[in-house]
């Protein structure tokens, strides 16, 4: 039986979607390997490329924060691209963009340190919002929510190894810092040669006649996806950036709290891969993406009243965290009619999200530098999970985006 959808108004005309292939789903977890692979090692680097390229910590933090901006101004320019060349194809040439960012990054130069950045930073803007869309159209409804619950997966393990390897690598390849800074580039490689082979056959839809869906700034729906991203993004980048200052703050050392650090994101991987067999046939998300956010929300609250309970914080954070993120990426796939307004919604979510998560590491750095201390910082954030737990109950509900009449 098919679902209704009531807000939807008249249903998109799409291709039927076949079976999930296993090329497919290797291709969509390549791409996946490249979203924060380039991103995440430089947290452990940045030490080193502070010293070795005379930055200061201010320029340093720029070098960290960088990635989102360019992600919140990029995002929006998806859709359209997408709509005049193709979504393989547009992917195929993001990829490309990545592979040359990230060598431009490793040259010698400050200037092309930073030019890199932003460079490498705007192909993963275009995967980040293509990789939705892609699912959405290629992908059976019933497996959305796994699909988009593996490369999360994966972009997450990748994240992590990235972190770790890094800065061995550094000390260990030739060209130090700049090389190690580059090592993902084979996996860029590998999802380009993988996609390749896909453009044919994606024809451009002005080729098609069909009409380019517009951004849904207008639909309550799309900004309910649009905040529940953005505050979730804002969790976890500010746990990622502050969590190990936090604790050390508290007498914590800095071993201990880079393991603290591990185990939150090992708790977020697992709480990924988890989600889509604790919910298999549920398409009603509301419940869901509230009781994850409220989770996240119990984490900040545990780092303020309970400081002896790092453990359990991390544990919350991670479970709350990592369930949080596949729901976002896939209300942006099932809250669409059409994988063009899929398109359309994940660059709206992500440009709008990213924003945010860019303002979240700074403000909770200027709270804790007016305070002198953590509990002020901490209580916003949980407030702000609370808000999160709203957004994402009105995100869940079992609906499509409904673009207002002209």
């Amino acid at each position: 039986m098919t679902r209704q959808h009531p807000a939807s108004g008249s249903p998109a005309v799409e291709p039927a979607r076949p079976a999930v292939s296993v090329g497919l789903v290797i291709a969509i977890c390549l791409v996946a390997a490249n979203l924060r692979t380039t991103l995440t090692g430089v947290g452990a680097l940045l030490p080193e490329i502070e010293h070795g390229s005379g930055l200061t910590a201010s320029w340093g933090g720029l070098l960290s924060t960088l990635p989102l901006l360019t992600f919140a101004a990029t995002s929006p320019l998806v859709a359209r691209a997408s709509h005049r060349l193709g979504s393989a194809r547009l992917l195929v040439a993001a990829l490309g963009v990545l592979a040359v960012g990230t060598v431009v990054r490793s040259l010698p130069s400050v200037v092309c340190l930073f030019a890199g950045t932003v460079i490498l930073s705007a192909a993963i803007a275009f995967g980040n919002v293509l990789l939705p869309a892609l699912i959405r159209r290629s992908v059976p409804a019933h497996r959305i929510q796994a699909v988009s619950a593996l490369y999360v997966t994966v972009m997450g393990l990748m994240a992590a190894v990235s972190s770790g390897v890094s800065a061995p690598l550094a000390h260990t390849v030739p060209g130090s810092w700049r090389t190690a800074l580059a090592w993902g580039l084979a996996f860029t490689v590998a999802a380009f040669l993988a996609w390749l082979p896909r453009i044919r056959g994606d024809k451009p839809q002005e080729s098609t006649g069909a009409g380019r869906s517009p951004v849904p700034w207008r639909s309550r729906l799309a900004w309910q996806v649009t905040f529940f991203m953005g505050l979730q993004s804002l969790a976890f980048y500010t746990a990622v950036a502050w969590l190990p200052s936090i604790l050390i703050d508290r007498g914590t050392s800095s071993t201990t709290a880079g393991w603290m650090l591990f185990s939150y994101q090992v708790v977020s991987l697992a709480a990924s891969s988890l989600l889509p067999l604790l919910t298999r046939g549920r398409h009603d998300q509301r419940w869901t993406a509230a009781g994850a956010s409220v989770l996240v929300a119990g984490g900040f609250t545990v780092l303020v009243a309970a400081p002896a309970l790092t453990v359990l914080a991390c544990v919350l954070l991670g479970l709350g965290g990592g369930a949080c993120l596949v729901l976002a990426l896939t209300f942006q796939s099932q809250r669409a009619g059409s994988a063009g307004e899929a398109a359309a919604l994940a660059g709206m979510a992500q440009s709008i999200g990213y924003l945010v998560a860019a303002a979240g590491p700074l403000l909770l750095g200027i709270l804790h530098d007016t305070t002198h201390s953590w509990t002020l910082p901490l209580t916003v954030l949980a407030v702000l999970g609370i808000a999160m737990a709203v957004a994402g109950h009105g995100a869940g509900q079992d609906r499509h985006i409904q673009q207002p009449s002209r």
